[in-house]
């Protein structure tokens, strides 16, 4: 607690603008942070999971803290935004039947694959389906690649890997190397199979490539998707496929997996029909309800239709299977860390005597669900896009001392970067772009969403060097998280051991961009080879 209480001193720094200098106070209070922490990452809200009794807790929360702080609302009267989705919850079958010309196996859900379904149908069903293994399962024009090139693969299984062919190819130019595209996201293989037509799609998981372990893909529970019509454009069926199964399944072909991973790294691939027919099934209980993103604002004096958008989500994955006799996913670090952060910034703007272009702070809801929180708004912005200066996301804050490094996530995609590494050198850190960009965290959280739309997204923390044991003790405490509290019970608030010096200093970071976006007339591009730049100018 001592360390706590000297954490939040307010400390005095200079804050060189593009414009001016100004004087900027550095006002998140830590302590308002863990206090926010402790209650949302309590059992008492259960894991904050849509559609639940943690919902009603978490979003009663923020909007009594946002009134508390004297927030006004940031939807028009309320501080809500109605976000319509469809819980669907599969009695999947046990086992995957797989017949080929030598033998019928069958793969166990759970253990050797996990499907779920976004359609909004009682029933979905695999009978006999042919089975297509379609490398990568990408058509991206800009490369010189289509996976799916002279084959038709309407109402069959497609069998994709996870990534890019630019993860572990040694080639910093191809693809974008070790960098994941959007191109190897799973999302965009789910997208790209149903544009082909495909009765299923099964991505092959392997931990590396993915950028996390099985297990992850192995919580259990209702499935939520957007109540949208364009849903039912999706495969019936879409999931994954651990790669010791895959292998199964080549060998039940008579063909050598790995001869066809390496072919599916060369533009030459392609696609083939592995002789296998597969059958499997869902049926589905369907419930329409309504969760809520949570939004309040401060209104600008001067340009109040021009705003900075903070976001985080609230929600985690509520009660699931039970580890070590706990089975309450409380989600402290993702992202009870962010959603506590967005309130300490609201109240440390609050004390601002003015800040001339409006500041939207917005909780969002499931994130873990696909980003389907800020989806929502992105497809009903509540404030027009090309007024929206920026974002500015918030997710999983680092529990370290402080630290040496900002590490940016899609560094380079936009001059909010530039901005970014302004501030962290003024508080003597140095920025480091993503240390591990095959695991694609430009695409894993809201942001992406808003970089969608055209707004010049950022997304940020301290990850990489730290003050007191550098790089080696963040090393084995990411890799601890990774391996046994990411999406898991134990991602738990503790405030005897958990330490705020890099959740001070982030804090501090965003507060001064915020307030330095907010107080002058710049307007951050993407940059030149940004994927969201033509987006933007479109505006």
């Amino acid at each position: 607690m001592k360390q706590l209480s000297i954490l939040c001193l307010i400390i005095m720094v200079s804050c060189q603008t593009n414009q001016d200098h100004t004087k900027a106070k550095i006002q998140i209070d830590t302590l308002d942070i863990a206090r926010h922490m402790e209650a949302l990452a309590s059992d008492d809200f259960q894991g904050r999971k849509p559609f639940t009794v943690g919902e009603v807790k978490t979003v009663d929360y923020l909007e009594t803290q946002f009134k508390l702080l004297g927030l006004s609302p940031g939807n028009g009267e309320s501080y809500r935004q109605e976000v319509s989705m469809i819980e669907i919850t599969s009695r999947a079958e046990s086992q995957m039947k797989v017949i080929s010309k030598n033998e019928t196996i069958f793969l166990d859900l759970s253990t050797d694959f996990v499907a779920k379904t976004e359609q909004d149908l009682v029933e979905v069903a695999l009978k006999n389906s042919e089975v297509v293994f379609a490398g990568f399962g990408i058509v991206a024009p800009e490369y010189g690649w289509d996976d799916y090139k002279g084959i038709d693969v309407t109402g069959k299984t497609v069998l994709v890997l996870v990534n890019d062919p630019g993860f572990n190819s040694g080639d910093p130019d191809f693809f974008k190397g070790q960098e994941m595209t959007y191109y190897g996201r799973w999302t965009y293989k789910y997208e790209e199979a149903a544009r082909q037509g495909a009765a299923a799609v099964f991505i092959v998981h392997e931990t590396a490539a993915a950028g996390y372990p099985w297990s992850v893909l192995q919580h259990s529970g209702a499935n939520l998707t957007l109540d949208d019509p364009s849903a039912m454009n999706t495969c019936p069926i879409q999931g994954w496929i651990s790669s010791e199964a895959a292998l199964k399944l080549f060998k039940n072909a008579d063909m050598d997996f790995n001869q066809w991973f390496k072919n599916s790294k060369t533009r030459t691939f392609q696609a083939t029909d592995l002789d296998l027919k597969l059958s499997f099934g869902l049926e589905n209980s369907i419930k329409r309800a309504v969760s809520s993103n949570v939004i309040a604002k401060i209104v600008g004096s001067e340009f109040p239709e021009e705003v900075i958008i903070y976001s985080a989500h609230w929600d985690h994955l509520g009660i699931g299977i039970a580890i070590d006799n706990d089975s309450i996913y409380n989600g402290a670090q993702d992202n009870a860390s962010g959603t506590a952060m967005i309130l300490a910034l609201a109240a440390a703007f609050k004390k601002e005597k003015e800040v001339k272009r409006t500041l939207v702070f917005l909780a969002l809801t499931a994130e873990e669900e696909g980003l389907l929180g800020s989806a929502f708004y992105a497809r009903h912005p509540i404030y027009e896009p090309s007024k929206s200066v920026a974002n500015i996301n918030i997710d999983a804050l680092a529990s370290y001392g402080k630290m040496k490094d900002l590490t940016i996530m899609g560094f380079g995609q936009s001059e909010l970067d530039d901005l970014a590494e302004k501030i962290a050198r003024r508080q003597g850190r140095y920025v480091y772009p993503d240390p591990y960009p095959n695991k694609g965290l430009f695409f894993r959280s809201d942001h992406f969403n808003f970089a969608k739309i055209g707004i010049p997204a950022f997304f940020a923390y301290a990850s990489f060097d730290a003050v007191n044991g550098g790089k080696e003790i963040i090393k084995k405490e990411y890799d601890q998280f990774y391996a046994q509290r990411y999406h898991a019970p134990s991602d738990e608030f503790n405030r005897d051991t958990w330490q705020f010096g890099a959740m001070q200093q982030d804090g501090d970071l965003f507060y001064q961009m915020g307030l330095e976006l907010a107080n002058n007339r710049i307007w951050p591009k993407w940059n030149q080879g940004s994927e969201f730049k033509i987006i933007r100018e479109m505006k």
